[in-house]
């Protein structure tokens, strides 16, 4: 038979729920926030994407036809493929060049003490700029006109490689790529750096005094360890990518110049948003939004669980 009184089992009663509550008090405002600036704008887009409108006048409730004009009706049906590529060749430009070489120098910045905090300070700067701000710089840096770019080329002897670079169709989306992996080439490694603190050493030391080499235990230690980190990398990289906006708009416009050779589908939805003057633009920007959303929500999900579930298999 229990001895506990009623006034003990109260008090641990208490003792347990009381650290929720206070949880709950300090989770409150984060969730107030969310709910008000991330939760409601995507619950109202959903809404508004079921109705047609005539300016900002609700008409009725259409169904999923905002969704069949994406798909059916020029100009959508070539520019949402179109936009949509260049997404996907934002994020495969990112994987290749922003993440690879961040990795590499996270590595590199790992095996050597001195000037490391210097180095990660130099590579992390650009990505606190803002992206609008270093478009519109790089945009002027590669002038035809005035370019220091072009000016360089032309002064060691490669006067063949200076061009328009944003007035080409083919090297204005690869701008677009390597002046994105550019900005944020200081995400991956501090990532990857902070992932690399966490490997203990003596598996390195073990490793070498067995005869492995440098790559090997690279390939064999150090790599396999990172995988949580490549897998967090990864699945934030493709969300920024499919979101990607301000670069794209400094380097290309609102029109994805030249020739929709820049576009993407942020700057779709923003021109069917505001500069489309269509009746209901509401109504087929909001489609384009959820279909966006819905697509960066799914495949972020899909990432995450083939990441770890590789983990698994690897652990």
């Amino acid at each position: 038979m229990s001895t506990t009184t009623p006034t003990r089992r109260r008090f641990r009663a208490t003792s347990i729920t009381l650290p929720r509550r206070v949880g709950m008090v300090f989770v409150l405002p984060a969730l107030l926030l969310f709910s008000i600036f991330i939760l409601y704008p995507l619950l109202t887009a959903l809404s508004y994407s079921f109705f047609s409108w005539s300016g900002i006048v609700r008409d009725g409730f259409s169904g999923l036809n905002n969704y069949v004009t994406l798909f059916t009706q020029l100009p959508y049906s070539t520019q949402i493929p179109n936009a949509f590529v260049h997404n996907l060749l934002l994020f495969v430009g990112a994987m290749v060049f922003q993440n690879t070489i961040g990795l590499g120098l996270a590595v590199l910045l790992h095996r050597i003490a001195r000037l490391k905090r210097f180095f990660q300070t130099v590579y992390t700067l650009p990505y606190l700029v803002s992206p609008l701000v270093v478009g519109y710089l790089w945009s002027l840096m590669l002038s035809p006109l005035f370019g220091p770019v072009n000016q360089v080329l032309r002064s060691i002897g490669l006067e063949a490689l200076a061009q328009p670079w944003l007035g080409n169709p083919s090297t204005a989306i690869w701008v677009v790529v390597l002046v994105t992996a550019w900005q944020w080439i200081g995400f991956p490694v501090l990532l990857y750096g902070a992932a690399l603190g966490g490997i203990p050493e003596e598996l390195e030391e073990a490793a070498s005094l067995d005869g492995a080499g440098t790559w090997q235990r690279f390939r064999s230690i150090t790599l396999p360890l990172l995988l949580p980190a490549i897998g967090t990398v990864t699945v934030l990289t493709f969300i920024g990518a499919m979101e990607a906006f301000p670069i794209p708009y400094a380097l290309g416009g609102s029109q994805g110049n030249p020739a929709g050779a820049t576009d993407v589908l942020s700057l779709l939805f923003y021109r069917t948003a505001f500069e489309s003057g269509s009746s209901n633009a509401i109504g087929t920007s909001s489609a384009i939004a959820t279909l966006l959303f819905l697509f960066i929500f799914g495949v972020a999900i899909l990432m995450t669980w083939l990441m770890r579930r590789a983990e698994r298999r690897l652990y």
